[in-house]
């Protein structure tokens, strides 16, 4: 029996070409909590933009930053871990020596970018937010930071993740940037501290996912669905591939399982 279920938001809950969330989708989720199942957030956006994405839409708690920030509906905390300060420091000496490259900062209700180019405009327009606020890297020792974003390719990573961010990993869901998180932090993980807090038993969880990001809870819960919109990867992760979110894939999967 499914209890709780877990959704990412870009490409799963809001199509990348509406940016919206389908009409079939939002009755859905009615009808899921209606039934006395719990649903969940589980993103890599930060806290505002991730309520911005899901509008009125009522949900049980959410999993932001890829696991940094889980939160109730009521936004009381359920777990909050951050990027270390010796990362940050590394992070800003190196960046000194290549500030051709953009961070994002993001730190609870705030975040900032260290400059824009194409790169960043590029990923804006495909997810339909504005830019973060240009400020000095150095503004980064100030913040309690729970995930960066770096707009450098994957050729790049190893440099960076073995000399640079020592305690962090990537979270890659696009060829243009990386989610940077603390080593440890995941959705899947993420899951689990909801889980504890709610009593809910992974044996009874579901979660919808299509990038690279989602691969850890989708194979970490009980029932793990891929969108058709998904890359290959992500869809050899998963239990079940569903249709894509403009064809009423979280429906079509609730559906095929009888959960609905």
């Amino acid at each position: 029996m499914v209890k709780a279920i877990f959704f990412d938001i870009d490409g799963t809950l809001v199509s990348f070409k509406t940016h919206t969330i389908p009409e079939s989708t939002r009755q859905t989720l009615q009808q899921l909590r209606q039934q006395g199942i719990k649903v969940f957030i589980a993103t890599g956006r930060p806290k505002m933009l991730m309520m911005d994405a899901v509008g009125d839409i009522e949900f049980d708690g959410y999993i932001t930053l890829n696991g940094a920030h889980c939160f109730t509906s009521s936004h009381e905390d359920i777990f909050k871990k951050g990027i270390s300060r010796e990362d940050i420091e590394r992070l800003v000496n190196y960046h000194h020596a290549h500030p051709e490259i953009p961070f994002v900062f993001a730190s609870g209700d705030r975040w900032f970018i260290t400059s824009i180019d194409a790169s960043v405009e590029e990923v804006a327009c495909l997810i339909e937010i504005d830019t973060p606020p240009v400020e000095p890297i150095g503004h980064a020792l100030q913040e309690d930071v729970l995930q960066i974003m770096g707009y450098f390719n994957k050729e790049q990573e190893k440099e960076i993740f073995d000399h640079v961010l020592l305690g962090c990993e990537p979270m890659r869901w696009n060829p243009l940037f990386t989610d940077i998180i603390a080593s440890g932090n995941s959705k899947s993980m993420g899951i689990d501290k909801v889980l504890e807090h709610y009593g809910i038993n992974l044996e009874e969880t579901m979660a919808f996912g299509d990038g690279g990001n989602d691969i850890p809870m989708l194979r970490h819960v009980k029932i793990g669905v891929a969108m058709g919109n998904a890359a290959p990867e992500v869809q050899a992760s998963a239990d079940y591939v569903t249709t894509s979110v403009d064809e009423d894939g979280i429906t079509h999967a609730l559906k095929h399982f009888g959960v609905i």
